[in-house]
């Protein structure tokens, strides 16, 4: 529960921090009002640590940079035609905005920017009520007209006007309330989740690129999974990740007691568990996490009806591997998260041949290589990928991963197995057989990288005499 008494306090170290304080002074000694505005306030309420400080103000783009520049190490004004200028003072970046007035053209969710004249009207346009809060310095008063106090006390996102008018304005604000429930751990109030669903079709007008930063940030809080049944149960993710959706209408054969999707939001539960345990303190694995999602999304296209009522998803994770890549490129998302998310899926299956018995030397080595440099997030995505209730089965699937992970370790102390390649590299080969570059010495490579997956490192002795042999079988 909200201490009040505690967050005033934090308010008040707040707005005499060292870089605040120079801000405040500077702008008071220019007549000047100034703000500190939005997160910063919400999360020093909250007892939550503050990063990026966001202010307001009544002076121009013009004049900030004036007041600004004595007292900073570097400025910046890309923003200056939404009347944003940064500066970085004492090491640390913040950005200042003129009091804003704006409407939307409602086409491209591209503002008509308008100059506001006080900090009342500023804070009115902004998403929700929670983060529609003012600290004014040096005087050290909050300004709240909207009940963004009494939200946080509530734990409720609201919009702080007619939530049809603020997502008309701006549809992007739909996807902010799914990631800032994930957040903040809070609950869209009714009116604002029936405003989405009203609206969620106005998503189109927004960029791929905004959507994919929004869907990261989600993805990035503590618990993604309250972000994504918003966008699921308002029908906002058939916008621009449908197959999250799909995912509510099979049943998985392997687990009776829920339906795949609430599978996958468990799996992603417990994929970013194993990931903070294995990496304590490392920033989120935004790929992973992806993976986990979508780990099942093929189950859908690929569902067959067997005689006896058993319900079959072959090839799903080939599939699904084509479909998440597809979808992730549609986001604009870059080429390596995309590659990592499509190989991630599509070897998500590999393991559980080995839980029906122990693999040999081989088939170890053949699944570090085609795991490649993902076999970290797919030692993850795997276990995370257990979700029965059947806890013999699973202590039996964990004992047999663990053993998987056991030799794996063994190998590396025996051999590279992290880099396996042909005893002979491409130049040997052509050297020995007498050949030119050309399909031959693919097809001989090819040769001795399956004798090194199947034996282990043979020496370069060795290998010249087997693929002699080889060579002379050919021809």
């Amino acid at each position: 529960m909200l201490n009040m008494a505690a967050g005033l306090a934090r308010l008040g170290d707040l707005a005499h921090s060292p870089v605040v304080s120079a801000l405040a002074d500077a702008f008071r000694s220019a007549g000047r009002d100034l703000a500190v505005v939005g997160g910063p306030v919400r999360d020093a309420l909250l007892g939550r640590d503050t990063h990026d400080l966001d202010f307001t103000t009544d002076a121009r783009p013009d004049e900030i940079l004036r007041i600004v520049t004595p007292i900073s190490s570097t400025q910046w004004d890309i923003g200056r035609a939404f009347g944003t200028i940064g500066a970085r003072i004492r090491g640390e970046q913040v950005e200042i905005t003129t009091y804003r007035a704006d409407s939307y053209d409602g086409t491209t969710r591209k503002p008509v920017v308008a100059f506001g004249d006080s900090l009342e009207g500023d804070l009115t346009r902004r998403d929700f009520s929670v983060n529609a809060m003012a600290l004014r310095v040096p005087s050290v008063q909050l300004v709240d007209p909207t009940g963004g106090v009494e939200d946080l006390v509530a734990g409720t996102l609201r919009t702080p006007i007619d939530p049809t008018v603020s997502f008309g304005d701006d549809p992007l604000r739909m996807l902010r309330a799914a990631r800032f429930a994930s957040q903040l751990g809070f609950d869209l109030e009714a009116a604002t989740l029936a405003a989405i669903s009203e609206l969620r079709g106005t998503l189109s007008i927004v960029s791929p690129e905004r959507i994919q930063s929004e869907l990261i940030r989600t993805l990035q809080t503590g618990d993604p999974v309250r972000g994504i049944r918003v966008m699921v149960d308002t029908g906002l993710a058939e916008e621009f990740l449908p197959e999250v959706s799909a995912l509510r209408l099979e049943v998985d054969e392997h687990h009776h007691h829920k339906d795949v999707y609430e599978h996958s939001l468990t799996v992603l539960r417990q994929a970013i568990e194993l990931e903070q345990t294995r990496s304590p303190g490392a920033d989120p694995d935004v790929a992973l996490r992806i993976a986990a999602l979508l780990h099942d999304i093929g189950k859908p296209r690929t569902r067959k009806l067997e005689q006896g009522g058993a319900v079959t998803f072959h090839h799903h994770d080939v599939v699904g591997s084509r479909m998440a890549k597809k979808r992730l490129q549609a986001l604009k998302f870059d080429t390596a998260t995309t590659g990592s998310v499509g190989k991630l899926i599509e070897l998500h299956l590999r393991f559980f041949g080995y839980a029906e018995g122990a693999w040999t030397d081989s088939a170890v080595r053949r699944y570090v290589r085609d795991a490649g440099d993902e076999l970290e997030r797919l030692h993850i995505l795997t276990r995370a990928d257990v979700t029965t209730r059947n806890q013999r089965k699973a202590r039996r699937l964990a004992g047999a991963y663990d053993d998987i992970e056991a030799r794996i370790g063994q190998l590396r102390e025996q051999e590279e197995v992290d880099a396996i390649r042909p005893d002979l590299d491409g130049n040997q080969i052509q050297q020995i057989l007498q050949i030119t570059p050309g399909p031959a010495v693919g097809r001989a490579y090819k040769f001795l990288m399956e004798l090194r997956l199947d034996e282990g490192p043979l020496g370069a002795e060795e290998a010249e005499a087997r693929l002699v042999a080889w060579w002379a079988e050919q021809n």
